[in-house]
């Protein structure tokens, strides 16, 4: 017993490996010993051998080895074993040891089981809890190992044999499987679902006793209770017809169900209210299940296995399920009278059924009360199923993923009659999007066609119609927008396409090929002039998201194209579109009727484009994104012109564009008819240069704020900002320039000026009922207004009459006195509301302004990472600065974009610049060094100190090293004498360390400029700079001037220490320590350049102020100074030694040379006295 007594500890373990290598280990050592055991003879009961046995009477010694019926006994008696995981340890452990034992029966291991797990009255409840558990735990063991239904004989004797199992066994095993259900209601789930594994071991056995064994559980299932049905009996009854098919099932079924099969559509309604599991007024529903818990019923797993069997896909009933699940779930379960558990139930079974159907049935699941149920609490985080609905979406999402060709028949479910269109947006979850950002191009495909289809469909609510067009066009709009979804071209263009047609042109006749027909659109379709709208705002919006961001590579590569196809924009394909469409004046008719010369300038437009797409070489990019703006222009003339916004929109653009185009790209655009206005002569000298004019367009378009116009210019100027010059950065500067608000609206206020003359005109003639003033509009300003002038009044002694009549009040009287005091008052009312109206229109005024700044700074963005070497980014730095520096706080997006522009572009790039202007860039650094010295924040100073740092390097690359020099000098010299210098440490340390041969340059004026510091801790911040100049610099400069320097910063900082010992100045502890450091780099860089220790150091001088310091009362009790003085005087002394000890040897040498002997033979002969002396 040895070798198996350790084994069984490990039953217990929590780890599941561990459990399973001490059974394996266990049931090989048992097999081993039963393999070497020699059965005993049968002995005849009253014989001597009888009286002598006093073991168990069970019979486990007969036939088996003592350690295997040991080790049956153990195993049994430890599933009642609390401790850790022992009950399912060991009952596998005894379930793979029954099944390769042929020597015992089931009758002796049940009697066993029974024996061992038997309830005593002083057990306390956990006991009996454990010992219900063990019996149950047992006999599923006899059902699992096969010893329930296994026909090998068991052989106790040559001349006898006695099978393995019986139907008297089968039959007290359920007996016993009963009363543990009966026991506690908390068993009976688990008990009944064993009882269904011993029927399922009959059926699938052939043993002689299986029509009895059967027939026996017809007894004990309908038998005691006939009119009480629960989820248990449904389950036996499920695996008792199949195997059973001669039985009298309508007799046995009746009267609670009607048909004989219990899954037949006529029983379903019964079959409902018992897996509800709810008391009914009828005896036959009420079910003794005990308490309601969160995990389904087994007899689900059957009835799933019965009508959708996933080993057999043949034999698939899917019709009939579908009918079971809209009875039994969706009518019972989701029922509106049911309780939130059993809608729990009802989603439990619906993701259920959600792994079993396919593809053609899965509408089935999508029922009236699921989805109703489903939606009400996917609304709201208050709801009790509200994270059960949440596992729902989860669990479609996931079906989707591994299934995206069902992902269009899931949305026309969700969005279908069941559903809502608007599922998303009721649900507060991205449900539907999801979805389609998992389904293929294939599935986006059949959706769209599905949504085109509902156009055509009419509805009798003109409301309902309209709101059903828009979401329509809300979802090609999702489908664009969102960059989840696999864009593909044929989709993409069909969107666009039908945008286009929508929004611009009326049908006239359906077509039966061509674009039109693809589109689904016919002439019965009426549109509202709003719906329209709508599609030519969202077509624009659909070309701004399908525009990708202007990222360029800092080498100066195009960007990417992202959103295009064959070197081809969308803007290009939808301009294509909708010039075919005006050509097809046999079935559709434009909204807008051109004008003469609207017409021309298209044709010109035509031209040009056709000239552009032949450009080839280094001014393609630059052609493409002509035509881009030219495209862009044409199509926002078409959209705004019916729109009424701006009627004259897009022309002047388009006209610049063609210019531009011509003298850009040598285009001859010379036409008879072209007015005048629309040419640019090439030969006069004071016209603007191309790229400035198509420059100005794209300012132009950044002013008008929307979407699809910035999209366009930041495009466009991503294509054309290789041949930017001087005047184009200059004129993007511009607009950048900060402006007072009142001149802001006093432009806009001359831009309306016309209009509103004209608007006069018509007022005159106006009825007196349309001069009335509206209150409903400015009501409380009004009320503001009034109340001041009736103040006003009341504290000049005169009261406004509201309300009186004469009758009621008498006419009081005014003197003049009180009459000019209401004048000032009055006119004090007036100004103030007047100032305000003004500062409301600065305000807004200064808004618009800041937000198209922001739009501008965009284009410098682009321009600095495609042309990251151009000469012109220097023409950047101050007006950046001027924004990074000097914006407000409601500026401060403008001035954080601003600075990242000049930190993480211009300030960090690797390359330097070409053919820079020496002179303009010396003014930029001059600039920056005045505009640090007064700084008003340290993130100001910091911007300013990565700017000079760039300029030092355009600089340094020319060799105008002495202007950097003298620069830097100038602000030292500030730092050092003025209080209130903004400069800070960190803006000489930068360049230091950036520059480190510079700043050696520097390290005498740092020096000499200490002693005319504002106070010591400047001149210790002087100090601090030296530290770093002498750790950075001293290997590139020459080892006599380092060893000057450093003898001359040794006297310096020696005086400095001496003056805090006499209290002349206020030094801190850590003040006297870092320079203490100082010198003592001073000695280290000094011993590396003079390897000969020409210079003499003072130790004297270090020894003396190492007394004064114990002297003193402030330091003389810092033992780190004190020590770190020790340190310097001990340094210094080591060094004077080793000088001293050099000179001497070389004064020696000299003389030795003198007498004419050499210095090494002499050293030779020396050691080789000793050996002639041996």
């Amino acid at each position: 017993m040895a070798t198996t007594l350790s084994l069984f500890w490990n039953l217990s373990s929590a780890s599941k490996k561990e459990r399973i290598n001490a059974t394996v280990k266990l049931v090989n050592s048992l097999e081993k010993f039963q393999g070497q055991h020699t059965p005993k003879p049968e002995v005849s009961p009253g014989s001597e051998d009888d009286e002598k046995n006093v073991g168990p009477t069970d019979g486990l010694d007969v036939l088996n080895a003592h350690d295997v019926a040991y080790s049956i006994r153990r195993l049994i008696r430890g599933l009642a074993s609390p401790r850790e995981s022992s009950r399912l340890g060991f009952s596998v452990a005894l379930t793979e040891l029954l099944s390769r034992l042929d020597t015992v029966t089931s009758a002796q291991v049940i009697s066993i089981i029974v024996d061992g797990s038997k309830i005593q009255g002083s057990m306390t409840g956990q006991e009996e809890r454990d010992v219900l558990f063990a019996r149950l735990f047992g006999l599923a063991t006899v059902i699992h190992s096969g010893l329930l239904v296994r026909q090998t004989p068991l052989l106790t004797s040559p001349s006898s044999a006695t099978n393995s199992s019986s139907l008297e066994s089968y039959k007290e095993l359920v007996n016993h499987l009963l009363v543990l259900a009966e026991k506690k209601s908390w068993l009976r789930e688990c008990a009944w679902w064993t009882i269904g594994q011993a029927v399922d071991a009959v059926i699938k056995s052939s043993v002689s006793w299986k029509e009895e064994a059967l027939a026996s559980m017809l007894e004990v299932v309908y038998g005691r209770e006939k009119d009480i049905w629960t989820p248990e009996t449904v389950a036996i009854t499920l695996k008792l017809q199949p195997a059973m098919p001669k039985h009298d099932w309508k007799n046995t079924l009746a009267p609670t169900f009607k048909d004989s099969a219990i899954l037949a559509p006529a029983n379903f309604l019964a079959l409902g209210l018992i897996l509800k599991e709810t008391p009914g007024e009828d005896e036959w529903q009420q079910s003794n299940t005990g308490t309601w818990k969160a995990q389904l019923h087994y007899v689900w797993n059957i009835i799933f296995d019965s009508f959708l069997p996933e080993s057999e896909p043949g034999h698939r009933r899917n019709a009939l399920f579908q009918e079971f699940f809209r009875v039994v779930v969706d009518e019972t379960l989701f029922a509106a009278s049911s309780s939130p558990e059993r809608k729990f139930w009802g989603f439990l079974v619906f993701k259920k059924a959600l792994r079993r159907v396919d593809g053609t049935n899965l509408p089935m699941l999508f029922t009236k009360n699921f989805m109703r149920s489903w939606i009400n609490h996917l609304s709201c985080k208050d709801r009790h199923l509200h994270k059960i609905s949440l596992d729902v979406v989860k669990d479609i999402q996931n079906f989707v993923q591994k299934n995206p060709e069902l992902g269009y028949t899931l949305i026309l479910q969700l969005t279908g009659i069941h559903g809502s269109q608007q599922f998303d947006k009721l649900t507060r979850t991205k449900t539907v999007e999801s979805i389609l950002s998992r389904m293929d191009s294939d599935g986006i495909m059949k959706y769209i066609q599905s949504l085109l289809e509902q156009m055509d469909e009419s509805d009798n609510d003109a409301v309902a119609e309209e709101a059903k067009k828009i979401w329509i066009a809300d979802q090609f709009t999702a489908l664009v927008r969102n960059g989840a979804i696999p864009k593909r071209e044929d989709w993409i263009q069909l969107i666009l396409n039908w945008f286009a047609v929508q929004g611009l042109y009326l049908v006239k006749r359906k077509s039966a090929k061509g674009l039109l027909a693809a589109l689904c659109v016919t002439p019965s379709s009426v549109l509202s002039e709003d719906f329209r709208r709508i599609c030519r705002g969202k077509l624009l919006g659909c070309l701004a998201d399908l525009t990708p961001p202007p990222i360029a590579s800092q080498k100066g590569d195009k960007a990417p194209k992202e959103g295009t196809v064959d070197d081809e924009s969308w803007i290009s394909k939808v301009f294509t579109a909708v010039n075919h469409l005006d050509k097809d004046s046999k079935h559709v008719t434009s909204l807008s009727e051109p004008s003469q010369e609207e017409k021309l300038l298209l044709q010109q437009a035509h031209k040009t484009i056709d000239h552009l797409r032949q450009v080839d070489g280094e001014m393609r990019e630059a052609a493409r994104g002509v035509e881009l703006l030219l495209s862009a222009s044409l199509l926002y003339r078409r959209c705004a012109n019916l729109d009424d916004d701006e009627p004259d929109a897009g022309i002047l653009e388009a006209s610049t564009c063609i210019a531009a185009a011509a003298t850009m790209f040598s285009i001859d655009n010379k036409s008879k008819n072209r007015r005048k206005s629309h040419t640019i002569s090439q030969s006069d000298s004071d016209s603007p240069k191309p790229i400035d004019m198509l420059v100005d367009v794209l300012i132009g378009f950044l002013e008008k704020s929307t979407s699809y116009l910035r999209a366009m210019a930041n495009k466009t100027f991503l294509c054309i900002a290789s041949a930017a010059t001087e005047t184009t950065i200059d004129l993007i500067v511009a607009q950048l320039e900060r402006r007072n608000p009142a001149d802001l609206v006093a432009d806009e206020e001359d831009e309306t000026a016309s209009a509103t003359s004209e608007d006069d005109d018509e007022d005159v003639e106006c009825s007196d009922e349309d001069n009335e003033p509206d209150f409903d509009d400015g009501n409380k300003a009004a009320l503001e207004l009034r109340m001041k002038i009736e103040d006003a009044l009341k504290a000049n002694g005169a009261e406004a009459a509201i309300g009186d009549t004469d009758e009621e009040s008498e006419e009081e009287l005014v003197d003049d006195e009180q009459m000019m005091a209401i004048d000032e008052h009055l006119a004090e009312v007036f100004r103030s509301r007047s100032g305000d109206s003004k500062q409301s229109k600065n305000v807004n005024a200064q808004r618009e302004a800041t937000h198209f700044k922001n739009r501008v700074l965009d284009l410098v963005d682009i321009f600095t990472r495609k042309m990251p070497q151009s000469r012109h980014n220097l023409r950047l730095v101050l007006p950046l600065i001027e924004l990074a520096t000097k914006s407000g706080n409601d500026e401060r997006q403008l001035s954080d974009k601003a600075r990242g522009i000049l930190n993480n572009r211009l300030a960090k790039l690797k390359s330097p610049l070409q053919e820079v202007d020496q002179e303009y860039a010396e003014t930029i650094l001059d600039e920056l060094h005045v505009r640090a010295r007064k700084a008003h924040s340290s993130d100001a100073l910091a911007t300013l100190s990565h700017c000079s740092l760039f300029i030092c390097r355009v600089l340094t690359n020319v060799g105008c090293e002495k202007t950097v020099l003298r620069l830097y000098r100038e602000s030292i010299a500030d730092f050092m004498t003025r209080k209130a210098s903004s400069l800070n440490i960190t803006f000489f340390k930068d360049f230091i360390t950036r520059y480190p041969a510079l700043g050696w340059r520097l390290r005498d004026d740092i020096l000499d400029a200490s002693p005319k510091a504002i106070n010591a801790y400047r001149k210790c911040q002087a100090f601090q700079l030296l530290n770093v100049i002498l750790t950075l610099s001293t290997s590139t400069g020459d080892s006599q001037d380092v060893s000057s320097f450093i003898l001359k910063l040794h006297t310096s900082v020696l005086h400095f220490i001496d003056s805090a010992c006499d209290d002349e100045v206020s030094l801190s502890a850590a003040q006297i320590k870092d320079l203490f450091k100082l010198v003592m780099l001073g000695v280290r860089q000094t011993s590396k350049v003079d390897s000969n220790n020409q210079n003499v150091w003072d130790s004297g001088a270090w020894r003396t102020l190492h007394g004064r310091l114990v002297a003193s009362k402030r330091f003389g009790s810092s033992i780190a100074i004190l020590k770190l003085c020790s340190q310097v005087e001990s340094a210094l002394q080591a060094r004077h030694g080793k000088q001293h000890n050099l000179i001497a040897a070389k004064r020696k040498a000299e003389e030795v040379e003198a007498e004419g002997v050499p210095s090494d033979a002499k050293r030779k002969k020396k050691k080789s006295v000793p050996t002639s002396q041996s």
